[in-house]
């Protein structure tokens, strides 16, 4: 077992961590907004948010679901197949931030500086699949 873990490897876990804990916020809104009860009691999940936030809130949690399905891969070949480097390390770390900004900047509903955050942190996956491609 190493004594550490290698920086893109870290900021996976960081970012991992991150995306599961999305979901606080908006089930939170729903518990309060709502009621326990009824917020516990909807099966199908068809109750709707009391405020725009929350909605905007889960639309980000999504897609950044959607994302890390990419970039969990991406930072596992790399580092499995010891591609890892300086650039692939800081797209890594770099691709974290750009996450927790897009969740809030969503969630607050800016919408061109969330495109241009999305943006960056698919620059951020695309850095490791050029390293990955650069050795086929």
């Amino acid at each position: 077992m190493p004594d550490s873990l290698s920086p893109m490897i870290a900021w996976l876990v960081l970012t991992i961590v991150f995306t599961g804990l999305l979901w606080v916020p908006y089930i939170l809104e729903l518990l309060v907004h709502h009621g326990p009860i009824n917020a516990l009691r909807d099966p199908d999940g068809a109750i709707v948010h009391g405020h725009a936030w929350a909605v905007r809130a889960k639309r980000a949690h999504y897609n950044a679901v959607e994302n890390l399905v990419l970039f969990a891969p991406l930072v596992l070949l790399v580092h499995a197949l010891k591609l890892e480097t300086p650039a692939t390390a800081t797209a890594a770390g770099a691709y974290f931030w750009f996450r927790v900004a897009h969740y809030g900047v969503y969630t607050l509903g800016l919408p061109f500086i969330r495109t241009v955050l999305f943006l960056a942190g698919f620059a951020c996956q695309a850095v490791l699949a050029l390293r990955l491609l650069a050795v086929l």
